[in-house]
């Protein structure tokens, strides 16, 4: 049986681009999530007959809402070197673009390496319980979350905009990077927090760096997954984010940072 990830994130070459199409299961309060269009793009590049090395990163920009149905990503490998590849790639639907982007692929090699971020101090996730996202946000649906700080059960404006909790995907399904990339936007706004309330938000700008290579990647399994975030300054309409997310055995897979808009009737 194909997970539903799966379903929502395939994509098929036609006429020289990608077609993808919206799930209903990963919609969001306007348009599809964000996480699984990012998901989509990395797994059309994946796709894509000239594409080389692994994703190191991916920056996506929300011009617009996908609105239901079919969407194509347009590809443009700009330069192919010996150590990395350059991609930019236009989302379009009947009505124009919606999205634009770029994205860099590469070849790792066996480097000195060090992980200068602590490890976050926390339980395990089976020490913390389930707590879903409410209802009403469809795609944190297939998420399985179990918060250690930060969750959504607010009681007025908070003094921190820090989430930590363990997460994976809902049915449970084996990392790969279309699936991690999609987890890298599964953290609700921040103002969200700070606020105490929900607001009218979404994001304008993602960037994901992929630090994890493949065999990291499958060493993860379908195992839980620790994310972190937090925002930095909120203001004139707009607050940015950045978040990280580990594996349970302390490896940092890939770090985040957004740019996201907000409507504040309070203010």
């Amino acid at each position: 049986m194909t997970h539903v990830f799966d379903e929502a994130t395939a994509v098929e070459q036609v006429d020289g681009t990608f077609r993808a199409h919206t799930h209903p299961a990963y919609n969001n309060m306007v348009g599809p999530f964000g996480g699984i269009t990012a998901a989509t793009v990395v797994a059309a590049l994946q796709a894509h007959p000239d594409a080389q090395g692994d994703p190191l990163s991916l920056t996506i920009n929300y011009a617009a809402p996908i609105t239901e149905g079919a969407w194509d990503i347009a590809i443009t490998v700009l330069r192919t070197n010996r150590t990395n590849q350059h991609f930019t790639f236009l989302i379009e639907q009947a009505d124009g673009a919606v999205a634009s982007g770029t994205a860099v692929f590469g070849n790792r090699r066996d480097t000195w390496s060090h992980t200068e971020l602590p490890f976050p101090q926390v339980g395990a996730p089976e020490d913390y319980p389930e707590q879903p996202f409410p209802e009403f946000i469809a795609w944190a649906a297939n998420y399985e979350t179990r918060f250690v700080e930060g969750s959504l059960n607010i009681e007025g404006a908070q003094d921190s905009s820090v989430s930590t909790l363990w997460l994976r995907d809902k049915p449970a399904r084996p990392l790969d990077y279309p699936a991690l990339a999609s987890i890298t936007d599964a953290f609700f706004p921040r103002v969200f927090l700070r606020r105490g309330t929900y607001l009218p938000a979404g994001t304008i700008s993602l960037t994901t760096y992929f630090h994890a290579s493949a065999d990291e990647l499958a060493e993860q399994g379908d195992d839980f997954l620790l994310g972190t975030a937090r925002g930095a300054r909120f203001g004139h309409g707009h607050f940015d984010q950045y978040a990280q997310v580990w594996g349970r055995n302390g490896t940092l897979l890939a770090t985040t940072h957004q740019i996201v808009y907000y409507k504040d009737p309070k203010a």
